[in-house]
């Protein structure tokens, strides 16, 4: 089935040519099924080439899958082009009242410092604590 994810997302023509079945948002609205709503908060620096590999595995599924990719608010990100983020990602304040099915959260790569040291822990405190009442199940990679 296919990835439901924003329609003009660089990783759509990655996938489409590796046979990947993905879904504009505006085919997806003629559907009548409940997809699966998964949010994704990429903390990796080359968000492209991670949100390409997870609708890469998530397009393999057999259920139809809203994807929403979250972003951190108040960290600069220094790989990924400011006009991605803004086009592609939501911040927190976009997503808060939303209940999603699965929550992937990736890992960053902050192997040199205390991860109490990231500029964006508080943000990242605010958002486990959220989840416990707004997602029904998560998975940490990296």
């Amino acid at each position: 089935m296919p990835v439901n994810v924003p329609n003009d997302l660089p990783a759509i023509d990655i996938l489409r040519q590796e046979n990947i079945f993905v879904m504009t948002e505006e085919r997806a609205v003629h559907q009548d099924i409940r997809p699966l709503e998964v949010l994704i908060l990429n903390l990796m620096p080359t968000k492209l080439i991670t949100e390409t590999q997870l609708l890469r595995v998530l397009g393999n599924t057999p259920l139809q899958v809203n994807v929403t990719l979250m972003h951190m608010e108040n960290h600069l990100s220094k790989n990924t082009p400011a006009e991605h983020l803004i086009t592609f990602y939501r911040s927190f304040e976009e997503i808060k009242d939303k209940k999603f099915d699965g929550f992937i959260i990736t890992g960053a790569p902050v192997e040199q410092m205390q991860f109490e040291d990231v500029d964006y822990w508080q943000d990242l405190i605010k958002i486990l604590n959220w989840r416990a009442s707004h997602v029904f199940s998560t998975l940490y990679i990296c």
